[in-house]
């Protein structure tokens, strides 16, 4: 099986190249954004016509945290409709057997139904500060439904919940929650600081996971014959923001006080994913919470340590 895997420089690309590194007969299908840009629809159709891959994942996005999102709207939409649009229509035009859409689970509404089922998609409004990531993953899932309901391609969607691990952006503003806490308590640590002040109330509910998980449950999805167009992979379980904060903090060996911002966004009070549909099939994630941030520390470390911290 060639299979290219579309962002496998980021850390959910990266993730889904060590999953498939071990696994026998399948080649990789590699490209970094110099060598394809996927915004561009002329390379990336060029590049699937010249290279025939039977199978993509389409791992490449621009992400970001609340800050990001809220600050650059208009790329965020840009740059992620046209990654889907050109992998996925390319991905039709030139032959490719079959296709995974990487999504997120932004793209339910603000106040869904928690934990959110897949069935609750454009039921009301979404979250206002990441409307454009997740108008552009929507529209990425609906082009696969799509294209397999017209011309019979086996191209479908997951969409994760928040997702954290080696390889993360640790980029001080720009940063999802858990990396961002991350670096700030190890940074606290270090300087030797007596408190450390978080962003928001602390109420907000979230739920997390290690992006090998991810990994292992895309692998999954490609080896059903007939998948869902689009599934929810996550836990099913979740925790509130302050709680999140306190382990962080014990994993990084932090011994001050944390104080609360409350003039600071707290974003959706919830985002739970019902994940019986995928657990139905078959599937559970095997990294717990407090495993997966120890994790994340040492990958971080590591990458610091090697002038490899994605900032």
């Amino acid at each position: 099986m060639k299979l290219f895997i579309a962002g496998h420089n980021g850390m959910v690309g990266g993730a889904i190249v060590r999953r498939y590194q071990r696994e026998p007969g399948v080649t990789l299908l590699l490209r970094t954004r110099k060598e394809l840009d996927l915004t561009s629809q002329a390379a990336v159709e060029a590049f699937y016509a010249a290279e025939k891959p039977d199978v993509a994942i389409i791992a490449a996005a621009k992400v970001g945290g609340i800050h990001a999102n809220n600050t650059y709207p208009a790329e965020f939409l840009f740059e992620n409709l046209a990654i889907a649009a050109n992998t996925i229509h390319g991905a039709y035009k030139t032959g490719v057997k079959r296709l995974l859409f990487l999504g997120s689970s932004c793209i339910y509404p603000k106040l869904a139904p928690q934990p959110m089922p897949e069935d609750c998609l454009l039921t009301s409004s979404l979250e206002p500060t990441n409307e454009a990531y997740a108008i552009a993953k929507i529209t990425g899932l609906k082009l696969c439904q799509y294209y397999r309901k017209q011309y019979g391609v086996l191209f479908h969607s997951g969409m994760p919940t928040n997702l954290f691990g080696p390889g993360d952006n640790y980029h001080p503003q720009n940063s999802h929650v858990l990396p961002a806490l991350i670096r700030r308590f190890h940074e606290a640590k270090e300087s030797g600081l007596a408190e450390v002040v978080a962003w928001g109330t602390g109420k907000p509910m979230r739920e997390f996971l290690h992006v090998d998980d991810l990994a292992d449950a895309s692998a999954f999805l490609l080896k059903l014959e007939n998948p869902p167009d689009w599934i929810n992979i996550g836990t099913g379980t979740d925790v509130t923001i302050k709680e999140l904060t306190e382990t962080v903090a014990t994993v990084t060996g932090f011994k001050g006080r944390i104080t609360w911002d409350v003039s600071k966004p707290d974003g959706t009070p919830r985002k739970l994913m019902d994940v019986s549909r995928l657990t139905g099939l078959g599937w559970k994630a095997k990294i717990g919470l407090r495993e997966g941030i120890e994790r994340a520390y040492a990958s971080f470390l590591a990458e610091k340590a090697a002038g490899k911290l994605r900032q």
